[in-house]
């Protein structure tokens, strides 16, 4: 954001107690308070509570409390109520300087389906959560669509403004600021750029005291310096593996694996699953072009979750064929040990080529005729 002039609190993101040190000498060498932010893809983290008793994940302490505060979080499992009672590992703490705040208010772009382009959301009050502003404050939130193909006007950068209500920050220099936020969006490839709290200082100052940012992933290839920051520690490990083998997986938490090609094949196969009394454990879409090591790696995710009691693999062939995940399911099962029952509903191309290679494989596999079928036998199978 302070490559874009955006005007953001002095701050350093360190992954370890030693890095702790080197920050207070080189970059914080005259702070007498820093702020300690445990650094988790979560929100609620001031409220959280990390395992070993610690309790908030964001603390505003004396510099020579710094050390220690990172210490108790560094390294361990901060759980807000966004994580689950999972938690998350806190890897890396940011610190920055303490701001002197005289007032808070709210600002986000994001893209919105009604007006098919980027959406300024701004509210004269901030510091807590937009769902809890908008059942408080409904009419203080206002709402400014950006023609995407002109980009943000003088006049559209005035609504927000106006919406925002600064009390002492120059209003033409918050005008500029909000044209930046605008122009970092667009130019890195943003799908979310929300500032809670976008906040006045003392001094006059318009700053983005608290920022949360999110990415086209169908941008990594022009975004690297931006994905190079990204931390697999704070992923699901499934979706990590399922991202380096070209696979679309999502994980739940039901008790049913799903295997299928497609999204909208995908989707309704979770729903027939609901309809029949299941749960389930995942999306996971293989595409129309999987090849029969990604089948493996797809069957390896599955089986990784400890929920899964039963797997459904349902193939409709069409680019995908049948005998190629056939194929995969076999060499799935040599290299996978195999716990839990899996149905396989498999139509289209390769097909009869697809039951023969499963049939001759000796494998104790049930089949279905249809998707309905599948559905049940597999809603069955996970509750024995």
């Amino acid at each position: 954001m302070g490559k874009y002039g955006i005007n953001v609190p002095k701050g350093v993101a360190v992954a370890s107690l030693h890095h702790v040190q080197k920050a207070l000498q080189y970059v914080f060498p005259s702070e007498s308070e820093l702020v300690v932010k445990s650094q988790v893809l979560a929100g609620g983290r001031g409220l959280g509570k990390f395992k070993n008793g610690f309790q908030g994940g964001v603390h505003i302490v004396k510099t020579d409390k710094v050390e220690e505060t990172a210490g108790k979080m560094l390294g361990q499992i901060l759980v807000t109520k966004q994580t689950g009672s999972q938690g998350k590992i806190v890897s890396k703490v940011y610190l920055c300087e303490k701001l002197s705040l005289v007032n808070e208010m709210y600002f986000a772009i994001m893209l919105d389906r009604t007006t098919a382009g980027p959406l300024i959301i701004a509210c004269k009050k901030g510091g807590t959560s937009i769902e809890d502003l908008a059942e408080k404050f409904p009419d203080l939130i206002i709402k400014v669509p950006i023609d995407v193909f002109k980009g943000i006007t003088d006049e559209d950068a005035v609504k927000v403004v106006d919406g925002l209500a600064p009390k002492v920050a120059d209003r033409n220099d918050s005008i500029e600021q909000v044209k930046k936020l605008y122009k970092l969006f667009c130019e890195s490839d943003c799908t979310l750029l929300e500032i809670n709290p976008i906040a006045e200082t003392s001094d006059k100052q318009l700053v983005a005291a608290d920022a949360k940012l999110n990415f086209d992933d169908n941008a990594a290839f022009r975004q690297k310096e931006i994905f190079a920051l990204r931390d697999p520690t704070q992923e699901d490990p499934r979706e990590v593996a399922a991202a380096k083998a070209d696979l679309n997986y999502i994980g739940l938490d039901g008790e049913i694996g799903c295997m299928v090609n497609g999204a909208g094949l995908a989707m309704a196969t979770m729903d027939i699953i609901k309809l029949h009394g299941g749960t389930p454990a995942n999306f996971l879409d293989v595409g129309g072009n999987a090849s029969e090591e990604q089948v493996v790696e797809a069957f390896k995710i599955l089986t990784s979750d400890d929920k899964v009691k039963a797997i459904l693999v349902n193939i409709f062939g069409g680019i995908m064929k049948c005998d190629v995940i056939a194929s995969g399911i076999v060499n799935a099962a040599k290299q996978v040990a195999l716990k839990v029952p899996v149905v396989v509903r498999l139509e289209g191309t390769n097909v009869d080529q697809g039951k023969r290679i499963l049939k001759e494989s000796g494998m104790a596999l049930i089949t279905a005729e249809d998707l309905d079928d599948a559905a049940e036998k597999a809603v069955k199978a996970s509750a024995s």
